[in-house]
């Protein structure tokens, strides 16, 4: 599983873009994440009730991120919260991004 797993630094000799024939598979086991148009990015949003618990949501994403070593790009709108998740230093997906949505994911029944 997914969220089992731990995300590995993404140098540039070693950072791989998944393989496109993964990309439903591993869809299937985040729920609710979308894949962008271009299939470079993955991105889930959150509504909570006001901004406190927005905030308390994007500290908790944030928390996992640095514990993963793999940062989402964070939008909060209020009481909206945006995820976006790409491997930025090669402009596209990697197992990283997966492996961190799986973990967001866990997240779901402290906040939601």
């Amino acid at each position: 599983m997914l969220k089992d797993k731990k995300c590995i630094p993404c140098e540039d000799e070693n950072a791989k873009a998944i393989d496109p024939l993964l990309l439903d598979e591993y869809l299937q086991e985040i729920n609710d994440w979308e894949i962008s148009d271009d299939k470079k990015s993955i991105s889930k949003k959150y509504v909570f009730r006001d901004f406190v618990k927005s905030l308390e949501f994007a500290n908790a994403v944030g928390d996992i991120a640095e514990i993963e070593g793999h940062h989402p790009d964070i939008n909060i709108s209020y009481n909206k919260v945006k995820l976006t998740l790409t491997t930025h230093n090669i402009g596209d997906l990697t197992e990283n991004d997966f492996i961190l949505a799986a973990k967001i994911n866990a997240l779901d029944n402290i906040f939601i």
